[in-house]
């Protein structure tokens, strides 16, 4: 790998920098009702809480207890989210969200629901809900504690019941939005031209539509309600109480222009979400210990999307990361070994179409018999207006998610995560304990959401992969697009998880994913897992690595997770070789870029140039080859990959032209005129400013949902940045597409089993979501540089890296009878 001495010596030395310690260590002792016995609570200089508790339930009382403490407003959202609660806050423009949120409730058995995820599940999610409606009760007691965000919105945390923990309403689901795009697109152009465009694989799918499916009616918003489920809440002015409302329009205006949110906006572009990480054996380290890396790859936000814990207690010593509104840690180690995950595209979503009774709306037709739809009676609070009582219909098959009165039709949802067991990630706590491989692919076994590869490394010198995530069986059709529910297309059940793609100890010595296709072309059961994968790059890069022959050290794997070689640039870039161009810039632009080196390193020419060229030639090409009436259904941004593309470009059909090898170099050219005309509009005529990595072209900015609604000296408090970033969709440092990065690694963790307190990490922007908590922005720089922070494991060491100690007793017996 390409090796930057200087930039090598940032990476180490910021670990030294961050580990400067500070010998004040402050304290704290404070009375919890709910406790057992006495918990104590470490928080490093870091904004990590080690929890050391003498039993499993002060243990989870005391995470959420302290999660709450950090993250109560974003805790709030979630609840509100999950329960169907938002339009009590926001009004009748959320009201679709809460029906979506009701619609797709668990509502199931609840006692099973818990013990699916761990033997003790429903002791462990009690005790964690215990724990924040503990500190929810202590807010009320003294509401100075609450974070700025509820006085902004005049409104306070309610309290939670282990339902809100088990929503699925933030989990990565797929693939609805897919299947209906595809329908559509099979409708206008065809099954064949559909599968031409698209990038199937490994195999070809039956993509054809059912002579029972009106294409037409597929034109439909039937995915309405699950996107409303799903997406995140939209504040606006009104929603703020009036002290604190903005009344200044550039403010609005300045943030729109930091955000420069254009690049995301437009579907032809595809900013991959998903994540990489790697195992490697001892015999490629140079510490003779198996190593693990894993940076996932979600929207950056404020607060972090994820959260570091350590929880020790008798049975439990693990730490990493994971969603704070859950339970135990998703990505970390305990003292056995270590594990990472990435998206693995797993298809658990059907849409079902049924011929609905004209006569009676709740009646569908299922093997020509009228059935009876099960109907649920709900009343929505609605701020300003009386409660909206809403009917929530279900087939046999899942929700009724849309119903088309005029043509008789009803559209269903069937969803795997729906089963018993679909919490995201809340099987991690059977993961949290396992000691050996074989114990960590049982635990593997009973995570349903999201399809994910985990990966898995121990100090006995064991590597793994194991593919999870519930996957239906499909015997006669490949889920790709909406089906008749009359019966004729039926799940065969589930497939076991430990029968999915797994390896343990490969020849090559490394495992490495990043949301690419694994599966070899003879896999068997196609219709059980996805069609469609992330580009290749990240994967191709990591291989590439890690494959070298050298042996391999922390340093390495920090350089590795932040690099910005660009594969899609090594291959596009020596196409110009022998062409030219009569403008002076092009022809100039033309040159840099031939002698620039494919990385896409903040402060660099070449890497702006390039970046500009690639989205030309994204639009470009798409706009070639896509017909204009598919354009919004099959785009790069979730079907037509970059890599379908440069297959175009490297040999080009005949749509670019009788002579197809001459309309590829044209087009090639006038990409890059597009892209220096846009360059020079957006960074002015001097190409020593086009550089990578500057506020008007590659920066992070995040911003607080409610930024652009208050006056600017709160808004300053609220959002943090910019900052220059390198990097794009398709480095294994991912940035995202745009000109601010909204998107990447907002979590990393590194680990050498060979010694724990050797783990690095980062979270950004930190570990709290309050403003006016120290560690709100604390590591956003770093992050930002590419800089870790060393996570300590042994009380030794944590010791002395403390910031701050509270011992939470519980009250005595006499002291809770009189309360």
């Amino acid at each position: 790998m390409h090796q930057n001495p200087f930039r090598y010596f940032l990476l180490i030395f910021c670990v030294m920098i961050l580990g400067k310690l500070n010998a004040n260590v402050q304290s704290d002792t404070l009375k919890v009702q709910g406790l057992n016995e006495s918990v104590e609570i470490i928080t490093d200089k870091w904004g990590i809480a080690h929890i050391y508790a003498q039993n499993e339930h002060d243990l989870f009382f005391t995470q959420g207890y302290n999660t709450a403490r950090d993250r109560l407003f974003q805790f709030e959202i979630w609840r509100r989210r999950a329960t169907g609660t938002v339009s009590e806050i926001l009004g009748a423009r959320t009201l679709k969200q809460d029906i979506g949120a009701r619609l797709f409730q668990f509502r199931g058995d609840m006692k099973q629901e818990l013990n699916q995820y761990h033997p003790h599940g429903e002791a462990i999610i009690n005790a964690f809900v215990d724990g924040i409606n503990a500190y929810i009760d202590q807010t009320r007691r003294n509401p100075d504690l609450l974070p700025i965000e509820f006085k902004l919105l005049g409104i306070k945390p309610q309290k939670w019941t282990p339902s809100v923990v088990i929503s699925r309403h933030q989990g990565l689901l797929y693939n609805a939005n897919h299947e209906l795009a595809y329908g559509r697109a099979v409708h206008l152009l065809g099954a064949e031209k559909v599968k031409d465009l698209a990038n199937f694989h490994p195999g070809e799918p039956d993509i054809s539509l059912d002579s029972h499916i009106d294409g037409a009616l597929l034109s439909a918003n039937i995915l309405e309600l699950y996107n409303a489920y799903r997406s995140s809440l939209q504040f606006q002015k009104e929603d703020l109480a009036l002290d604190y409302r903005n009344k200044d329009t550039n403010i609005i205006e300045l943030a729109n222009d930091i955000s420069n949110r254009t690049y995301e906006s437009n579907n032809w572009l595809n900013p991959d979400l998903g994540s990489n990480n790697w195992v490697i054996s001892g015999d490629l380290t140079q510490s003779g210990y198996p190593i693990m890396a894993n940076d996932p790859h979600r929207v950056i936000t404020v607060p972090s999307l994820r959260y570091w814990v350590h929880l020790n207690a008798p049975g439990w010593n693990v730490i990493g990361g994971g969603e704070p509104t859950i339970p135990g840690v998703s990505i970390g180690h305990n003292e056995y070994g270590a594990w990472g995950l990435t998206v693995f595209y797993t298809d658990s979503e059907d849409i079902y179409v049924y011929e609905a009774n004209s006569d009676n709306p709740n009646q569908y037709k299922y093997l020509g018999q009228w059935e009876d739809m099960r109907v649920v009676q709900e009343s929505i609070a609605v701020k300003g207006q009386s409660p909206v009582d809403v009917s929530l219909k279900y087939t046999r098959h899942g929700p009724v998610i849309f119903e088309d009165d005029a043509n008789n039709k009803a559209y269903a949802l069937r969803a795997g995560w729906l089963e018993i067991g679909g919490a995201p990630y809340l099987a991690s706590l059977r993961m949290d304990q396992a000691k050996t491989w074989e114990e960590f692919r049982e635990a593997c076994s009973y995570s349903n959401l999201p399809g994910e590869n985990m990966v898995w490394a121990d100090r006995n010198g064991t590597i793994g992969w194991q593919v999870v995530g519930i996957a239906p069986i499909r015997k006669n059709w490949s889920g790709l697009v909406p089906v008749p529910g009359d019966g004729r297309y039926e799940w065969d059940g589930y497939m076991p998880i430990k029968a999915r793609p797994h390896v343990v100890n490969p020849d090559n010595g490394f495992w490495a994913t990043a949301n690419s296709n694994l599966i070899k072309p003879d896999y068997p059961f196609r219709n059980a897992t996805g069609w469609n994968w992330a580009d290749p790059f990240r994967t191709q890069r990591l291989i590439e690595v890690l494959g070298s022959g050298r042996r391999h050290s922390i340093g390495d794997m920090v350089q590795l997770q932040t690099d910005y070689l660009s594969i899609p640039a090594r291959t596009l870039v020596p196409l110009l070789e022998n062409l030219h161009s009569n403008n002076r810039q092009t022809e100039r632009a033309r040159e840099i870029l031939l002698n620039w080196d494919y990385r896409l390193e903040k402060g660099t020419v070449g890497a702006g140039i390039y970046v500009a060229w690639e989205r030309s030639l994204l639009k470009n090409v798409h706009e070639l080859l896509v017909p204009p009436k598919a354009r919004g259904l099959l785009t790069p941004r979730t079907r037509v990959r970059m890599s379908k593309i440069i297959d175009w470009l490297i040999i080009p059909r005949i749509e670019f032209g009788e002579d197809p090898i001459r309309g590829r170099d044209s087009l090639l050219i006038r990409s890059l005129d597009d892209a220096v005309k846009n360059l020079t509009e957006q960074l002015g005529k001097n190409m020593d400013n086009w550089y990578y990595g500057q506020l008007k072209y590659k920066h992070v900015f995040i911003e607080h949902p409610l930024s652009r609604l208050v006056e600017s000296n709160l808004r300053n408090q609220l959002d943090i940045g910019p900052l220059p970033r390198g990097g794009n969709s398709f480095t294994v440092g991912q940035t995202g597409f745009g000109n601010n990065q909204t998107s990447g690694a907002s979590f990393k963790i590194i680990v050498d089993t060979q010694n724990w307190d050797k783990a690095i990490g980062m979270n950004t922007p930190g570990q709290s979501g309050d403003p006016a908590n120290p560690h709100y922005r604390d590591l956003f720089e770093h992050w930002a540089q590419d800089k870790y922070f060393p996570v300590y494991f042994s009380r030794s060491k944590i010791e002395v890296a403390a910031d701050f100690t509270i011992v939470l007793n519980a009250p005595k017996r006499e002291q809770i009878q009189q309360r």
